[in-house]
């Protein structure tokens, strides 16, 4: 008896000791972290058959001129991505394509994976392209395409931020590089294409160039209109809503019948 006497007289303090402590304050939901602003576009919403057509890598001395051709034959107007050190080979096709009424556009001067370069030589590719291109043409280029598409985080906000260029990339890859004969090309373009696609394509390759007039017939047989990438990104309206899956209504359970009385 003395015993559990004992246990109860310590006991006691304790129970109220415990009992005085602060509550302890509750968990704050932790935020959500904002989304990162989206540096680069690979094709944009729009109310209507807008896409733009972009060729990368030239301009070529042959190749680019057959294009120039034949998208004057369309009325058409595309975005050439050209490189710096090829432009400098070949201004006057430069001259003529932005004379046409085509967007010139940076990617880089000499093609490197610029991920594996420092920041001052990416710098570099970018600047040195830019200078030539406006010096040629007149005008600065607005949009800049990465070799292989490829960039750091870093450089995508360094180059957006900092140089003011609208990075772009692409949503139909017709894989042309690998030349696999002009149909192929074709196909691959028109099954992929939607309202909004920016289209890749290379005017350095002959397949390329061949499979275009096919193409562009194609396009316009399915009622795309053509514009440049910038005036495809000023034609950007605000992407709906997803709309909500209509939900069944509960099913009425049948009300029970009444057995009927025995005779």
């Amino acid at each position: 008896m003395l015993r559990k006497f004992r246990a109860l007289f310590f006991l006691i303090p304790a129970t109220v000791l415990w009992a005085q402590q602060p509550a302890p304050s509750p968990t704050k939901p932790k935020t959500a972290p904002e989304p990162e602003p989206k540096t680069t576009v690979s094709s944009v919403h729009v109310d209507g058959p807008y896409i733009a057509l972009t060729f990368d890598d030239g301009p070529n001395q042959k190749l680019t001129p057959r294009l120039l051709d034949l998208l004057a034959e369309h009325h058409i107007h595309v975005t050439f991505f050209v490189l710096g050190e090829n432009a400098e080979q070949h201004p006057e096709i430069l001259q003529r394509a932005a004379r046409e009424g085509h967007e010139i556009g940076n990617h880089s001067w000499s093609h490197p994976n610029l991920v594996k370069l420092s920041e001052e030589n990416v710098r570099s590719q970018i600047k040195r392209t830019e200078e030539l291109i406006t010096n040629i043409t007149g005008s600065r280029p607005a949009v800049f395409r990465p070799p292989y598409g490829s960039l750091t985080t870093h450089q995508k906000h360094f180059i957006h931020d900092e140089l003011g260029y609208e990075i772009i990339l692409w949503d139909v890859d017709p894989l042309d590089w690998k030349e696999p004969g002009p149909s192929v090309v074709s196909n691959r373009i028109l099954k992929e294409t939607r309202p909004g696609s920016i289209v890749l394509s290379h005017d350095i390759h002959a397949q390329t160039i061949q499979a275009m007039p096919a193409t562009l017939t194609e396009l316009e047989a399915k009622g795309f209109k053509f514009v440049t990438v910038s005036q495809l990104l000023k034609l950007q309206t605000p992407t709906p809503p997803p709309t909500p899956k209509p939900v069944a209504p509960a099913a009425t359970p049948s009300p029970s019948v009444a057995a009927s009385p025995s005779a």
